[in-house]
């Protein structure tokens, strides 16, 4: 600081809606901010399904950290790995072997896919967390359309041209519902030996409805939408195996047999559990217990065990809600966690009265099914359709970190909802053999 006293130390893991919000409330303030995160960028997760269908590019959703927090002269930006914490010492130690000294430490590195033990699935089933992720599954569905168009044999054709999503909830109805419209739509007139609106799509979900977390009335109507789109709904069925070519559902009616779906296409959205990082850091501190899925169970202010300097916040995080309910991972909490943080260390600082428990404000949850179409409940209100989906558009766009994204993001939008284009179907993420042109 320039009247030559040191500024307190804080230091941010992870560059997500938690982390990113914490660093930006923090602007201004007599703090020395450091963020920490192993990509460049801010991912604006919630739209990475539409990056996997085609209809956004990655760059679309996400922005370089540095470029965000520029302006912001009290903060900086470090890439790395964080692979332990000496909380003694009060440092973060770095993979390259350094070390980061804190006054204040908030960890916010988000979740991960959860495969339930069946560590093997991974690899033929991904999930939907990161770029690499997205550009995967994209890779894999274009793949699928141009294996049917070489095909010969009938079932190998429709082999190819089945795609299972396994989930439910949000993410699921969303790809299941992108998958269907980029079949049925984008690539109808693309193809000549094979028409993709034949392609068979199908949503596996283990409980009794999809959208588990909506009221039952919109998910009725989801699953109505679904249906309409001639997606096929597996409810209360679990999947047993996912092989190379096919994959096993099991009902949960133990008298049903198993259902054999011959596919090469599977896309994970059945759960998700805390980064690893949770369980370094619960170690660290000593006397902590992460639950099943990995998550720290942090104290009211958002604090960790007797450490008043730790925090962590977002996906990582477990904590009751007013419903007694572990609140759930999604962007709202953690954005409303980190500016809940900053503000707190900034009354520490002022020597302020701390403020009270954090309290999660829910605006409500939306979800987009298609074109046109979506669910929302907000405030005690439930509606669906076009208002819906208007209204998930305009939320989404705000979200969005930087005015230039928003506006990219906007104008595409408008030309695949008039054109039904998706102009981001490229196949990449494979090394090509031969010559170029080859």
């Amino acid at each position: 600081m320039s009247d030559g006293t040191t500024a307190h130390k804080v230091v941010i893991i992870g560059g997500g809606f938690g982390g990113l919000v914490a660093a930006q409330a923090l602007n201004k303030t007599p703090t020395e901010v450091t963020l920490i995160d192993r990509r460049n960028f801010h991912l604006f997760q919630p739209l990475l399904y539409q990056v996997a269908t085609g209809a956004l590019s990655p760059a679309n959703i996400a922005s370089p950290l540095r470029s965000i927090l520029k302006r912001q002269k009290n903060t900086h930006v470090l890439l790395g790995e964080v692979t332990g914490f000496d909380v003694p010492a009060k440092a973060v130690l770095l993979k390259d072997g350094t070390r980061v000294p804190f006054d204040t430490l908030i960890v916010a590195t988000g979740s991960t896919h959860h495969y339930f033990g069946k560590t093997d699935w991974a690899e033929r089933a991904p999930g939907l967390k990161t770029i690499e992720d997205a550009t995967e599954v994209r890779r894999r569905v274009l793949s699928a359309f141009e294996r049917a168009e070489r095909a010969t044999d009938p079932k190998e054709r429709a082999r190819q041209l089945t795609f299972v999503v396994v989930g439910g909830g949000p993410t699921g109805v969303e790809m299941a519902g992108a998958i269907s419209e980029l079949a049925k739509h984008t690539l109808r007139a693309d193809f000549r030996s094979v028409d993709p609106a034949t392609s068979r799509i199908v949503l596996i979900e283990g409980q009794p409805k999809v959208l588990g977390a909506f009221h039952e009335r919109l998910s009725a109507k989801a699953l109505k939408a679904l249906q309409g789109m001639g997606i096929e709904v597996m409810l209360d069925a679990h999947v047993n195996a996912i092989e190379p070519h096919y994959v096993l559902v099991q009902p949960d009616d133990k008298a049903a047999a198993p259902v054999r779906i011959d596919t090469e296409t599977v896309v994970w959205a059945a759960g998700v559990k805390a980064s690893p990082l949770g369980q370094v850091l619960a170690d660290a501190i000593g006397g902590v217990t992460v639950g099943r899925g990995g998550h720290v169970p942090v104290n009211p202010d958002c604090t960790v065990g007797n450490r008043p300097d730790i925090f962590v916040i977002g996906d990582m995080a477990s904590l009751p809600g007013a419903n007694g309910k572990p609140l759930p991972g999604v962007a709202p909490v953690a954005t409303q966690q980190g500016e809940y943080v900053a503000g707190v260390i900034v009354r520490r600082l002022k020597g302020e009265t701390p403020k009270g428990p954090f309290r999660y404000f829910d605006k409500g949850t939306m979800a987009t099914i298609g074109r046109g179409q979506a669910v929302a409940e907000s405030m005690g209100f439930r509606f669906s359709g076009l208002l819906a989906w208007l209204a998930w558009l305009f939320i989404h766009i705000m979200y969005l970190a930087r005015f230039e994204n928003r506006m990219l993001v906007l104008f595409q939008w408008f030309w695949n909802y008039v054109t039904r284009n998706r102009t981001a179907r490229l196949i990449t993420g494979e090394r090509p053999t031969g010559t170029r042109g080859a």
